[in-house]
């Protein structure tokens, strides 16, 4: 029997080689680490899905928003931290701005804005005060742009009236809605506020997706609840308590609160 050219020989041998791993990696390994995850981590494997009267509401591991159709907060339940990602686990993403974005484009309001306006709402829905450093009480980021011969709070449009009245002497004005400051010299203006509202109540997680929230917001979160569901409020305090995780392995991060959980245990009674 004549043997095959080379060439056809080599093309042969790569196909055998493409079909075989072709089969075990694509069809045997995943069908065994699926049996072996189904098996000894049936529910993570499955998502950590929570049930409640034979119905699925949502994940231990996933967030979500509880707000009513138009995108309100419901009073009567605990609330998540913000999400860049709506809480869609098919768009998990960060919004990868960063600290030095604190100037309010035409289109888009800076990350330090977006904090600002998150703790001025969040300080006026839980009856405390939304005032926190870098930011105007009209809960815009209080940045500063200055010329040689003016001043102008970058961040807030005519006719609002400027956080400050007189920077280095000089009068601060409004902005000018479409005018360029690109020339001026940055001045974030931190004040002497100390926050009340916590950082992960006013920051938008890594993955959009945190399912939980810390101690400090969910205790800041407690009286409206007690007060909306009209329950004792050190009920509500213990239902944290219970819902509460510990550090990862005894001493990484810090405990945190499963919102979803938590808001399952109220409605339970």
């Amino acid at each position: 029997m004549e043997r095959l050219p080379s060439w056809l020989r080599q093309h042969l041998a790569a196909i055998r080689a493409v079909v075989v791993l072709t089969v075990i990696l694509g069809g045997l390994y995943p069908l065994a680490v699926t049996g072996v995850a189904q098996a000894v981590f049936h529910g993570k494997a499955n998502g950590s899905l929570i049930e409640k009267d034979g119905r699925t509401v949502g994940s231990a591991i996933i967030g979500q928003n509880f707000t009513d159709a138009g995108g309100n907060a419901v009073a009567r339940y605990f609330q998540s931290r913000p999400s860049a990602a709506g809480y869609d686990m098919l768009s998990t993403a960060a919004s990868n701005l960063g600290p030095e974005d604190v100037i309010d484009s035409r289109d888009r309001q800076s990350l330090l804005t977006q904090v600002c306006a998150r703790s001025k709402a969040i300080g006026e829905r839980e009856g405390v005060s939304g005032a926190r450093p870098y930011c105007t009480a009209d809960g815009v980021g209080a940045v500063l742009k200055v010329f040689r011969d003016r001043v102008v709070s970058v961040n807030q449009a005519c006719p609002a009236v400027p956080f400050v009245a007189a920077y280095e002497g000089k009068t601060v004005t409004c902005a000018t809605p479409g005018e360029d400051y690109a020339a001026g010299r940055t001045v974030p203006v931190r004040g002497n506020t100390a926050a009340v509202v916590p950082a992960d109540a006013v920051t938008a997680g890594g993955s959009g997706l945190d399912p939980h929230i810390s101690v400090a917001y969910a205790e800041l979160q407690a009286p409206r609840v007690a007060r909306e569901r009209g329950l004792d409020l050190a009920r509500v305090r213990q239902l944290i308590g219970e819902h509460t995780t510990g550090r990862a392995l005894g001493f990484m991060g810090a405990p945190a609160v499963n919102v979803l959980e938590l808001n399952l245990a109220l409605d339970g009674g």
